[in-house]
C-alpha cells in the first residue's frame, strides 16, 4: 500500500490532477483490502434490512459507548425518557408526558405502560440505577460528564458524593424525578442521548459486565440482540413486546462494519447493503450521476477539528498551536478535495445550531493562505523551531475515507511552513481509544451534536470533562462562561456567554477546526420512511422496504 505520509508537495500542488489521482489511487489500495459478502437470506414473508454502519462498535452497552456507529444500533434496541422521530426531533419514549418546576431544575416524568424485552416491567426505578450506574467512578464512563446538568452529578461520578445524593428519584414504579443543578431547556433532547437510557436493572445486577452479551442482553425498544459476530455483523430482531411493536415494519436488521466506504458503495450497488452510513465525500458528484436515488445528503450538526495534546512541549506554546491553525488550506480541502459540501471551520460551533449568537472567526481567517503561512512561519521562529531545528510532529488521524483524503493536505500544508508531519492511521475506534488515553501529539477527531445546543460542542472544552476533552484545555474564564450560560434563564444572554466563551477558547488555540459536516448516506430508493435531518438519526422502527416473497 501507499504510504501517505510520504507524499510529496509537488504531488499536492493546488489543483494538480496528479494529486486527486494519487489520493483516489490510495482509497482504492486501501478498497482492495475490503471484505466481500452477499445478501443474507431472508425468511419467507419477513423484512430484513441489511445497514453498512461505518465501524464496528466497541461495545452495545449504552452507558460505555461513544460512537455513532453505536448509537445506530444501541438506539434500535433501547429507549430513553424521550426518542428520535423519524426526523431526528424529540418525541416521548418511556415517558409519557413530563412537567418542569417554574425555576425550571425539577422534572417530572410520567412512564408509560412498557416491559422489557423479558416482560419484567419499566420502571422508574430502573431509571434511577441506570443514572447511578454511568456515574458510578468505577463504571469510567468517557461520557458521563454529559450529564453533569444533573443535581450531585459531578460528585458522584467523581467519588466525592454517595450515589444517593444524585438529584433522582423514584416517586412511584411509574414517576420519575430529575433535579438539575440549572435550568436545561435541552433536557427532552439530552434525554434520548445513549448517557441517559435506561439499562434492565434486574439484568445488570445479574450478569454485570455479561449484560450485554447477546444471550443476556434485554431491551425495552423495537429491537432485540440476537447475535454479535465480532468483525462482521451485529443482528437485531423485532421485539414483539416494545409498547409500538404493530408499527414496526422491518422484522431484523444486520449492521455491518464498513469502513471501506467504496466497497461499501459497491455493496450498495448490488443490493447486498440496503445503505450505508457514510458516502466518501469526493464520490458524491459521481453518484449523483450513477445513482440519483440513493445519494442523501444533508446540513449536519458537526465539525473536524485538530486536537493539539499539550503534554507534548511544543504545543505548550500558543504560538506553534497558532501557527499550525493558520497554515491549513481549508478552502482546498473542502473545495478541490472533498466535494461533498462541506465548509471551511474557522469556528467550532457550526452553523444551524439552535439558540446561538455566531461567533466572529479569527481576523486572520480572512487572509490569503500565503500570508497566513508567511505569519505561521514567523510564529515558529519566534518559538524556536526553523530551518535548522525543525518541528517534527505526528498526527495519529481516523482510517475513515474522509481524513484518508485530507490528511495528506494537511501534511503538505504544515511542510510549507517547515514542519515535518508524520501521519499515523488508526481504525476509528482505535483511533479514538489512543486520544483518550493521551497517546497522540495531534488527533484528528470529529464531533456531532449530542443534543441541538452550542453547549454540546464547548463542554468539550471544559476542564471537568474528562477523557473526551483530548487536548486536556483548561481556562478558568471559558468555563466561568460556560457555568454562567448554564445558570442564565435569558436565551439571549446565555447565548452572549457562549459565543463569548468560544471566542476564548478559539483565541487560545484550544483545537484548530478543519470544517463543518454534512451527513452523507447512501440509501436504496426501496427504503421508505427515511427523512434527512440535523442530526443523521434514522431509527429502524420508522423505516420499511418490501417483504420476502412468500
Amino acid at each position: 500500500m501507499i504510504s501517505i505520509s510520504r507524499i510529496d508537495k509537488a504531488l499536492l500542488s493546488r489543483g494538480k490532477p496528479m494529486m486527486l489521482a494519487l489520493a483516489a489511487f490510495s482509497l482504492l489500495a486501501l478498497a482492495g483490502c475490503s471484505q466481500k459478502a452477499s445478501r443474507p437470506p431472508c425468511p419467507p414473508g419477513q423484512v430484513c434490512f441489511q445497514a453498512g454502519n461505518g465501524s464496528e462498535p466497541a461495545t452495545l452497552d449504552p452507558h460505555k459507548a461513544t460512537g455513532t456507529w453505536e448509537d445506530r444500533i444501541i438506539s434500535d434496541l433501547t429507549v430513553g425518557l424521550t426518542t428520535d422521530d423519524a426526523g431526528g426531533n424529540a418525541i416521548p419514549g418511556m415517558a409519557e408526558r413530563w412537567t418542569t418546576s417554574p425555576d425550571g431544575k425539577t422534572w417530572t416524568f410520567y412512564l408509560r405502560d412498557a416491559v422489557w424485552s423479558d416482560g419484567v416491567p419499566v420502571t422508574a426505578e430502573d431509571f434511577v440505577f441506570s443514572l447511578r450506574r454511568i456515574l458510578d467512578p468505577k463504571l469510567a464512563s468517557e461520557y458521563a460528564s454529559l450529564i453533569y446538568v444533573i443535581k450531585n452529578a459531578q460528585g458522584v461520578n467523581e467519588g466525592k458524593l454517595a450515589a444517593d445524593q444524585l438529584g433522582v428519584r423514584a416517586l412511584s414504579p411509574k414517576v420519575l424525578e430529575i433535579t438539575l443543578e440549572h435550568p436545561a431547556p435541552y433536557l427532552t433532547e439530552l434525554a434520548k442521548h445513549q448517557t441517559m437510557l435506561p439499562v434492565p436493572k434486574h439484568v445488570v445486577e445479574k450478569w454485570g459486565d455479561a449484560w450485554t452479551q447477546p444471550a443476556n442482553y434485554i431491551s425495552n425498544g423495537p429491537y432485540m440482540l440476537k447475535s454479535w459476530t465480532l468483525g462482521d455483523h451485529v443482528n437485531v430482531v423485532k421485539n414483539p413486546r416494545f409498547y409500538d411493536a404493530k408499527n414496526v415494519c422491518i422484522d431484523q436488521i444486520n449492521f455491518y462494519p464498513t469502513n471501506d466506504a467504496i466497497g461499501a458503495e459497491r455493496r450498495v450497488r448490488r443490493g447486498e447493503l440496503d445503505m450505508n452510513a457514510d458516502i466518501q465525500s469526493n464520490r458524491i458528484a459521481f453518484l449523483r450521476e450513477r445513482m440519483p436515488d440513493y445519494v442523501h445528503t444533508s446540513t449536519y450538526l458537526g465539525v473536524a477539528y485538530l486536537a493539539f495534546n499539550t503534554a507534548v512541549p511544543a504545543f505548550k506554546d500558543k504560538r506553534v498551536r497558532l501557527a499550525l491553525n493558520m497554515s491549513i488550506d481549508r478552502e482546498f480541502i473542502t473545495g478541490k478535495l472533498l466535494r461533498g459540501g462541506q465548509s471551511p471551520a474557522y469556528t467550532f460551533v457550526p452553523p444551524g445550531v439552535a439558540n446561538t449568537t455566531p461567533t466572529v472567526p479569527p481576523a486572520w481567517s480572512t487572509w490569503t493562505l500565503e500570508k497566513r503561512q508567511a505569519e505561521a512561519r514567523r510564529l515558529l521562529a519566534q518559538a524556536g523551531y526553523g530551518p535548522g531545528n525543525p518541528l517534527k510532529i505526528e498526527i495519529k488521524h481516523r482510517n475513515s475515507p474522509d481524513p484518508m483524503l485530507f490528511m495528506p493536505a494537511i501534511q503538505a500544508d504544515w511542510k510549507e511552513v517547515g514542519v515535518e508531519t508524520a501521519l499515523m492511521q488508526n481504525e476509528t475506534q482505535i483511533a479514538y481509544a489512543a486520544y483518550r488515553s493521551r497517546d497522540f501529539q495531534v488527533a484528528d477527531a470529529a464531533w456531532i451534536a449530542d443534543y441541538n445546543d452550542a453547549m454540546s460542542f464547548l463542554y468539550l472544552q471544559q476542564s471537568t470533562t474528562g477523557s473526551q476533552n483530548y487536548g486536556d484545555y483548561r481556562n478558568p474564564v471559558f468555563d466561568d462562561l460556560l457555568a454562567r450560560a448554564d445558570n442564565e434563564p435569558d436565551a439571549m444572554v446565555r447565548a452572549g456567554y457562549l459565543a463569548r466563551a468560544e471566542s476564548i477558547m478559539l483565541d487560545d488555540v484550544a483545537v484548530a477546526p478543519i470544517f463543518f459536516y454534512v451527513n452523507k448516506n447512501l440509501v436504496s430508493p426501496k427504503i421508505t420512511g427515511w427523512k434527512d435531518n440535523l442530526t443523521d438519526k434514522h431509527r429502524s422502527r420508522f423505516l420499511c422496504m418490501p417483504r420476502t416473497p412468500g
